[in-house]
């Protein structure tokens, strides 16, 4: 089943002169096991939007479904929800707040009520998703490294053992080999275990490698919901809402306009040297 929004709009301070539009008749299907990259740049909505699906958010107007249910009915189960439906904010190792890692992990499903020993095996089994060493497990979380207590702040949403990841800017603040150690991961995640994953960010570059659909929000409006390389074709648009294509679609455009018989729909470096070898027969 599908995360559906139906004409979703969002107003901050409604009622006050202070009135703001943050989402603006949103319509979105979410499916079983896709991995989405939404992206856009400050104040876009993007932040926003996933705080709809999983219920924190309320819109002012539309329905948001999630398995052919309407998440605000007055009977609906949210608690529940947001255990299938799991957030990972921005920054997430501010939340660490336990004497230690495995305990960290261990505090969302110990509150869906589950046993000593199911909650433990689900915090370990987590842990072990992240690729964290059980030398870490009784360590402070705060005398981690970055991408560690990024992993460990993971570890405590995937221990509730969600159908849906939303990960809002997991890449925040991190040194490019902890990003690419942390998109890697998610990416295995998705690989290994089917779920939907929903990856927040304002970086092309950060999900071209690793995404079958990007959605660019603007202004609280979805401006493009494709594949990435018929959303990359669009890249002088993505520069007028403040955003870029990744580095290779720029290569590619050069090469084809000085006379290299290359496709411009490479969105991956792999991608760019097979047609660049394929334009000089070899």
């Amino acid at each position: 089943m599908a995360i559906i929004l139906d004409h979703v709009s969002y107003i901050y301070d409604a009622d006050t002169a202070m009135a703001h539009a943050a989402l603006e008749d949103v319509s979105l299907t979410i499916p079983d096991g896709q991995f989405i990259g939404l992206i856009g740049h400050t104040g876009s909505g993007k932040s926003t939007l996933v705080q709809h699906l999983n219920g924190l958010m309320k819109p002012t107007s539309g329905n948001i479904f999630f398995n052919g249910k309407d998440i605000h009915d007055e009977d609906y189960d949210r608690k529940a929800l947001r255990a299938k439906v799991g957030l990972v904010f921005q920054y997430p190792e501010h939340q660490l707040f336990e004497a230690d890692v495995f305990s960290d992990v261990c505090f969302g499903p110990k509150n869906l009520g589950l046993s000593k020993k199911e909650t433990e095996l689900r915090a370990y089994e987590a842990l072990k998703q992240v690729g964290l060493e059980d030398a870490y497990f009784y360590q402070s979380p705060f005398d981690l490294s970055g991408g560690q207590k990024r992993r460990v702040a993971i570890a405590g949403v995937l221990a509730m053992k969600p159908e849906v990841l939303i990960l809002d800017e997991p890449t925040a603040g991190l040194d490019p080999r902890g990003r690419d150690e942390i998109l890697g991961l998610i990416s295995r995640l998705h690989s290994d275990t089917g779920m939907t994953v929903v990856l927040v960010s304002h970086s092309m570059e950060d999900v071209a490698n690793y995404v079958d659909r990007i959605i660019v929000m603007n202004k609280g409006h979805v401006a493009f919901d494709d594949v990435p390389r018929n959303v990359f074709r669009h890249y002088r648009e993505l520069e007028q809402i403040g955003l870029a294509a990744p580095q290779v679609t720029y290569v590619m455009q050069e090469l084809k306009a000085a006379g290299l018989d290359v496709s411009v729909d490479a969105t991956t470096v792999e991608e760019a040297r097979d047609e660049i070898l394929k334009a000089f027969h070899m």
